[in-house]
């Protein structure tokens, strides 16, 4: 799976527990929890592929 993938699954699993818990489901707290947790461990790995490519592209303009 690519980072915008596994964001996007993230986000949705996140979306579908807190609905349960917004609906009374203590249980779906914990799990809603555990879906932003993982939301932001995507954030974190998209964020560093960018700067990646951003210092990649930058070291190929100075290179010219």
């Amino acid at each position: 799976m690519n980072s915008q993938a596994d964001l996007q699954a993230a986000f949705e699993a996140y979306m579908a527990e807190n609905t349960k818990f917004e609906g009374g489901n203590s249980a779906a707290g914990t799990r809603a929890r555990k879906a932003l947790a993982d939301l932001g461990k995507a954030v974190k790995s998209r964020r560093a592929e960018i700067t990646e490519v951003k210092n990649a592209r930058k070291e190929a303009k100075a290179a010219k």
